[in-house]
């Protein structure tokens, strides 16, 4: 008589990975694949300079380049104010928070879309991809600060003690780029023509900002409504850090920038999760 051992025959155990239902699963899975975001982040840097001919120079030609213009036409042709600073300063310091932003965005928006067999094959908190495409973003933003301070040596316009206030309005402009890349991207998988839409957004963006003049030519009665538009606070934020007195900062303009910033990125997270389920199948 044949004896059968029962645990020798007995079928392996499966693991089965699948998203926490609890939302405290979620946050959890979101540090346990960390690595995921580092390495997602560190491709996006790698494939952003990969056998380009300037290399990183891309990052300031950009900003260069839209400074020249906003100068000649905004400060020689219009003669706009610049709040008493050197007016290729006073632009460049508003093109800092303005081009990470948008840069932010536009990988954000198109994130999931472009990472599909990623998305569509194994779990993971999708959260981390459009969060790993604001980190190019941040890296094109410390080149050009370090270029700021060689023009601001130049010009011999330096900050003072106002500088040391500059992470914090980084921070506002990251929650801001993080809100709308969270609407974006959940977009973009459902309706692909976002991809068309937010290069157009941007674009309108960048000419209703207060990056080529001051808000402080806004009139009073229009300021607050003119405040909605979150990046206003940023960028004026930006300036004051950077230039010191020379321009006034906006505290109303400020605080409604961070409480609207605050609520994009919260909504943005929440509509996020809400259809973060369907991504692999309708993407």
């Amino acid at each position: 008589m044949v004896k059968t051992n029962t645990l020798a025959t007995a079928a392996p155990p499966v693991t089965i990975l699948e998203p926490g239902r609890r939302e405290s699963a979620y946050w959890r899975d979101l540090w346990r694949y960390r690595e995921l975001f580092y390495f997602l982040a560190w491709r996006d840097i790698l494939v952003r300079y990969k056998q380009t001919a300037f290399g990183v120079a891309w990052a300031l030609l950009q900003p260069l380049l839209t400074m020249a213009v906003f100068t000649i036409v905004f400060g020689r042709l219009a003669k706009l104010p610049s709040d008493g600073a050197p007016y290729p300063i006073f632009v460049f310091a508003a093109l800092l928070p303005w081009q990470f932003f948008a840069a932010a965005v536009t990988n954000g928006a198109n994130s999931l879309v472009s990472n599909a067999n990623l998305v569509s094959k194994v779990y993971f908190p999708r959260l981390i991809v459009p969060s790993a495409s604001v980190i190019p973003g941040l890296v094109d933003f410390a080149i050009s600060l370090g270029f700021l301070a060689v023009l601001m040596a130049w010009f011999g316009a330096w900050p003072d003690w106002r500088v040391v206030t500059l992470p914090l309005f980084l921070l506002l402009g990251a929650a801001t780029a993080l809100g709308a890349s969270y609407w974006l991207a959940a977009l973009t998988v459902k309706y692909r023509d976002f991809r068309y839409v937010v290069p157009f957004l941007l674009q309108a963006g960048l000419f209703i900002s207060p990056v080529g003049f001051s808000s402080a030519i806004v009139p009073e009665s229009l300021r607050t409504l003119y405040s909605i538009n979150p990046l206003v606070g940023v960028i004026d934020g930006f300036r004051w850090a950077l230039l010191g007195g020379a321009t006034p900062l906006n505290t109303i303009g400020l605080a409604l920038s961070a409480v609207l910033a605050t609520a994009l990125l919260a909504s943005g997270i929440r509509y996020f999760r809400a259809t973060e389920r369907t991504f692999a199948d309708v993407i």
